[in-house]
């Protein structure tokens, strides 16, 4: 689980590596012109991010921008 502050909130990213890669494609849909600018701005180990999405089955598409 990963926990970040934003605009003084505290926003709990999802776990559960489904929503967790539904979170994430969304933000780099709507907000994010990278994973990388993503994890920076989120305060996300893109490694640890990366890593544990690969392990539920998903791979990182530069290209797309997305997570398959």
């Amino acid at each position: 689980m990963f926990t970040f502050a934003k605009n003084f909130k505290t926003m709990t990213v999802p776990s559960d590596p489904n929503m967790l890669v539904s979170f994430v494609n969304m933000k780099l849909r709507d907000e994010y012109d990278s994973l990388e600018s993503l994890c920076d701005d989120l305060g996300i180990n893109i490694d640890e991010l990366s890593r544990n999405l690969r392990l539920a089955g998903f791979e990182y598409s530069p290209e797309a921008k997305r997570f398959w």
